[in-house]
């Protein structure tokens, strides 16, 4: 289970702002329900202040917490100081987040600059993008950028677990993981391995799901259990929590594949069956 600080408890259960704004001056939208949260952000602002900010949002505790957060920490700032904020600061307001709900924060600030970009219909928008960046941003969840990446490879990291462990990229949502191993690709040769039979790759298949996956998803009272292997298509099935979660598919793909795709076969995909 997720180690949650006492403020992420508070905020969850007594949320701040709930609701909408009529005639709101500013709204933004962040997340998907087909991902399992969603945001909705509502802004009165007068004279350049906000002076007031409420929220509607579908998903966890940490995403409704957030969420609350954010609305306090909005209101009474300035347009420019509203600008300034990183879902980082969102995150330390909360006294942390466990890394894999840092994706909350990151919704957020999607939602804020939304909503900020509506307002100011783009004509005023001075948040530093990828584009103009010295080194563009891969982990938006930990701010760690391209040039990072690169220096934690030249400094030993051969594998996405060295880059996270290193920079923290990718430990929270995961949305980044693709993109860092691109960049671990780019910047080291592959080793010649010798492949694996159809034997040993679901033999080795079974022990990491068993060894590896089922220990961390048993810490949020989920379970998996392995029920196929025909090439590299490998079915399984969610069990416990994980099975009537709304985030099943992305535990699935963000770290059920991933992590089989690291440590087994980059060709591997995974599906519940």
């Amino acid at each position: 289970m997720w180690d949650y600080s006492e403020k992420v408890k508070e905020h969850f259960k007594n949320p701040r702002n709930v609701g909408e704004i009529k005639n709101a001056d500013a709204i933004g939208e962040a997340g998907a329900l087909s991902c399992g949260d969603k945001l909705k952000l509502y802004l009165k602002i007068e004279n350049g202040i906000i002076k007031d900010a409420k929220f509607q949002t579908f998903g966890c505790g940490s995403a409704v917490a957030a969420s609350s957060i954010l609305t306090e920490m909005l209101i009474g700032k300035t347009v420019e100081e509203a600008k300034k904020i990183t879902n980082k600061q969102i995150a330390d307001e909360l006294d942390g987040l466990p890394p894999e709900k840092m994706h909350c924060s990151v919704m957020g600030r999607e939602a804020l600059e939304d909503a900020l970009k509506n307002y100011l219909h783009n004509d005023d928008w001075s948040e530093i993008t990828d584009e103009n960046r010295e080194s563009k941003i891969i982990c938006h969840c930990y701010d760690v950028s391209e040039e990072q990446i690169i220096e934690a490879i030249k400094n030993g990291a051969k594998n996405f677990d060295d880059v996270s462990r290193i920079t923290s990229a990718g430990l929270a949502c995961g949305r980044c993981k693709e993109s860092i191993e691109n960049i671990i690709k780019q910047h080291i040769k592959p080793e010649n391995k010798t492949p694996l039979t159809p034997v040993q790759k679901i033999i080795k298949i079974n022990s990491i799901i068993e060894e590896i996956i089922a220990p961390e998803l048993k810490k949020d009272f989920g379970d998996i259990e392995l029920v196929d292997v025909k090439e590299n298509n490998v079915k399984v099935k969610l069990k416990g929590h994980c099975s009537t979660c709304a985030n099943a598919k992305l535990t699935l793909k963000n770290f059920v594949e991933t992590k089989l795709k690291e440590l087994v076969d980059e060709e591997i995909t995974v599906s519940e069956g």
